[in-house]
Formats: structure tokens, C-alpha cells, sequence
């Protein structure tokens, strides 16, 4: 292959259309076959566990004031405790409360980290957390009564699953079997028929439903920030602009000097043949553009 072919194909490699990272994430899951149930701990899922269930002894250590205070009650983010919304994901209810979300976490978490990368995980389960708290918080505006738990992150966890590995099976209880996407809308109406019930249980129902609707925009519609307002779009537009003119630059560049090789070989071929002499003034003058170009080329090695 010689030099030009190699530009050129460097070239249509580097204007190649990339896929999404959705796009990407699919051709993923299609091409390998995964063992259900993340033996080895993923390194966020990790780090949640561990906060959750240092945080959970600490609320019988330090009693009902830290979920008063870290816990989301309406009526007191109105009165400037804006931690709330983000704090409240790691307080729960009893024991039951926080084996069931961080088994949740467990079992589903770690397929979706390895999967997305934790980076992408862990925006996904504050994203999901944080945004079903701000839901509780405007759908339930003057409550007094706090609302705890990862839920809101969990459930938005469990649709990330079900989008991605929708006739996965899932033991219920262990004993029934049933796909992950029908589990999930068997969640769904649960919570929704609860939301319209006002108790004071503590249980986020706002919050779960919050949870999955966030989780399933975001992952349906790949909704980091609308495309059109995207500045990092018109940062890479401007890089393949920039990119394609010095490519352009270069190749004329390159295509200049080959066909003033080409003349110059001409020109050596006339001087073995009649000597230097009997050359043109425009011969003699290429001859001299090459032999500056030459110069410079030696200078900068």
C-alpha cells in the first residue's frame, strides 16, 4: 500500500460514523451470554453497600434525629435543608427495608456497572435517586412525614435491567420464575396503585415510581442532555471541521510536493541526457523549489 492509500485510509477510518453508546451497550449484551447472579462485588456496588449499611447502624446508634434530619421531609427542604433530596437514599426503615434494596443493588447492580462502566452506574443511581426524591418533594409539597430509602435508585436500577435484559428470568421469592421487563410492570402498578394512598409508613411510593420512570427516560432516550443543546456536540463538531481542513491542507500539500518530485525526476532524466545547461529557466527554477523544500525537510528531522 503505498503512502497516499494509507492517508486515504486513515482518512475513511476517521470519518466513520461511531455508534451510539446505546447502541453499543445492545451489540454488548447480544454477543455475550452472562451467568445470572454477580458473584465478585463491582466496585460502586461495593462502596453503596458498605455506606448504606455503616449509615443503617448509625441510625441505631444516633436514633430517630438523623432521619428527622438526613431523612426527605417536604416541609423542611422548603425550610433550607436541601441535603434532603440526596441524603434521605441512604437512611431505612428496618432491616427488612435494607436487605431487600441492597440485595436489589447486589443482584442487579453489578451486571449494569460492568456493563456501562461505574462511572455511567453510579450517574445513573444518583440520577434516579435524586430525581425521585424531587419528585416525592413536589408531589407531596407540605409533608411532614419523612421519606427514606435507596428505593427511588433501586427501582430506577430494576428498569435499567428490565430495558436491557427484558426476558431475563427472575425468581420471585426464590420459587416463581418470571421475566425481568414483566416483574418490573408488576412493580410498577403496585407502586402506582400505593401512591394514591397517604400513610405514614415512610415508604417513598412517589419515590419509587419516580425511580423508574427517570430510569426508563433516561436509558429509552439515552437523556444525558438533548442533543441539540449539547455543548460537547458543537465542541466535537468544530474538532471534525478542524480535523477535516488540515487533513485537506495536507493531502494538497502532499499531492504539490509528489507531482514536483515527479517533475524534478523528469528534469534529472534531461540533464543525464543533455546537461544541466541546455535545462529551462521554469526547469531550472523547479529545481531549485525542490531543493529548498528538501532543505527544509532535513531541518525539521
Amino acid at each position: 500500500m503505498g503512502y497516499f492509500q494509507r492517508i486515504n485510509f486513515v482518512n475513511c477510518c476517521l470519518n466513520m460514523p461511531s455508534s451510539s453508546p446505546i447502541d453499543k451497550y445492545m451489540s454488548y449484551y447480544e454477543s455475550r451470554t452472562f451467568s445470572f447472579g454477580p458473584w465478585s462485588i463491582t466496585k460502586a456496588v461495593k462502596y453503596l453497600l458498605i455506606a448504606n449499611v455503616g449509615i443503617f447502624v448509625l441510625e441505631y446508634l444516633w436514633g430517630y434525629e438523623l432521619i428527622q434530619l438526613f431523612g426527605l421531609t417536604p416541609a423542611l427542604v422548603k425550610k433550607g435543608f436541601i441535603w434532603q433530596p440526596v441524603t434521605y437514599m441512604f437512611l431505612h426503615g428496618g432491616l427488612f427495608h435494607i436487605l431487600f434494596n441492597m440485595f436489589a443493588l447486589w443482584m442487579f447492580g453489578c451486571e449494569i456497572e460492568r456493563t456501562w462502566g461505574t462511572k455511567e452506574f453510579v450517574k445513573y443511581y444518583f440520577l434516579t435517586g435524586i430525581g425521585a426524591g424531587l419528585i416525592t418533594f413536589v408531589l407531596s409539597f407540605n409533608s411532614h412525614v419523612p421519606t427514606i430509602g435507596a428505593s427511588g435508585a433501586i427501582f430506577g436500577i430494576l428498569v435499567a435491567f428490565a430495558v436491557m435484559f427484558p426476558d431475563r428470568l427472575i425468581y420471585l421469592y426464590f420459587l416463581f420464575p418470571i421475566k425481568a421487563k414483566y416483574l418490573v410492570i408488576f412493580f410498577a402498578v403496585i407502586e402506582f396503585l400505593a401512591s394514591f394512598r397517604h400513610t405514614s409508613d415512610g415508604i417513598g411510593h412517589f419515590a419509587h415510581l419516580g425511580g423508574m420512570i427517570i430510569g426508563y427516560l433516561y436509558i429509552k432516550t439515552d437523556l444525558r442532555i438533548p442533543a441539540s443543546l449539547r455543548m460537547s456536540r458543537y465542541v466535537s463538531q468544530f474538532r471534525n471541521l478542524r480535523h477535516a481542513r488540515r487533513m485537506k491542507a495536507f493531502n494538497k500539500k502532499m499531492e504539490e510536493k509528489q507531482r514536483l518530485m515527479e517533475r524534478v525526476d523528469q528534469i534529472l532524466d534531461k540533464i543525464n541526457q543533455v546537461g544541466y545547461d541546455n535545462l529551462t529557466k521554469e526547469e531550472k527554477k523547479i529545481l531549485e523549489q525542490a531543493s529548498q523544500i528538501l532543505s527544509q525537510y532535513s531541518e525539521n528531522r
